[in-house]
């Protein structure tokens, strides 16, 4: 992706090593954590304060860390914020064609474990989007799993995560997420997921669209940028993760989608371009 001449988002919180950002690299070993436990059994103080991830405040609530930018140094950092910034462009523009006023996400930096709206985020979760405070949290590490697990390396791969997450913003922006989530309350577990695939998927689409959009407005993508995307979509798909992990597939179980049918949904929104195209929820074949 050619993004070195684009601007950097100022909505980035950094919430790793240096700036309180929980258990992250050279941090709390594993007899730190166990002492922590045992600490908290005694005294009834959350673990996760004595470990230094939440900071307490005096009537008891959990606060996130003191966040700061990232080191000018840190080319991940920076390259994620200038994806950021591509999506608040692109999501600004589209929103107001359709009338609507876009409000811009914050995307977190941390490592390990950060406090969030909606629970404790953990690197395990992998990406995620929360939306009980508009934020997008990433562990940077996850783009090693994607290069090295996945095999899915690439900028416009890492690009796509980002992308994909905020496509959960516009979904809350637009009042799918509460529609889907009061659905889910009244459905099984299996009408469940397949509510949750359906809105996955959405994202994707988002995702693509933003792709095609933000390459019509600044011509970013170079040759490969693409299948990158699409290595990345196939690779994080239901059926390829349970292959991998359990050696069967389970289609009723799925949350995500297949991996035909993500990068199905991504293409769908790259090549039109257009969000209107991306309602799975009225799509008879995923």
């Amino acid at each position: 992706m050619r993004l070195d001449d684009q601007r950097e988002s100022d909505n980035i919180e950094d919430r790793r090593d240096g700036g309180g950002g929980g258990i992250g690299r050279g941090g709390v070993g594993i007899g730190g954590i166990v002492l922590a436990l045992v600490i908290s059994y005694f005294t009834g103080i959350n673990p996760m304060t004595l470990l230094g991830i939440v900071e307490q405040t005096p009537l008891g609530r959990q606060e996130a860390p003191a966040a700061h930018k990232p080191p000018a140094n840190d080319d991940t950092a920076r390259f994620v914020s200038k994806v950021l910034a591509s999506t608040e462009d692109v999501w600004t523009d589209t929103f107001r064609q359709n009338g609507r006023q876009y409000e811009v996400p914050k995307l977190v930096l941390f490592t390990g474990a950060t406090p969030t709206a909606c629970g404790t985020g953990q690197t395990a979760m992998g990406p995620f989007y929360c939306p009980g405070d508009h934020k997008v949290y990433i562990d940077l590490a996850f783009y090693r799993e994607l290069k090295d697990r996945f095999k899915a390396p690439g900028e416009f791969a890492q690009a796509y995560v980002v992308a994909h997450e905020v496509g959960h913003h516009v979904q809350n922006l637009l009042g799918i997420a509460d529609k889907v989530h009061q659905a889910k309350q009244r459905a099984g577990k299996v009408e469940g997921n397949a509510l949750s695939v359906r809105m996955e998927l959405q994202a994707d689409c988002l995702a693509g669209v933003w792709g095609k959009r933000t390459d019509t407005m600044k011509h970013v993508l170079e040759p490969g940028d693409l299948e990158a995307a699409l290595t990345a979509a196939t690779a994080i798909g239901d059926d390829r993760l349970q292959q991998q992990a359990q050696g069967r597939i389970v289609p009723e179980s799925f949350t995500h989608g297949s991996s035909e049918q993500r990068v199905r949904w991504f293409k769908r929104g790259f090549e039109s371009g257009d969000m209107n195209q991306c309602n799975t929820f009225k799509a008879e074949r995923l």
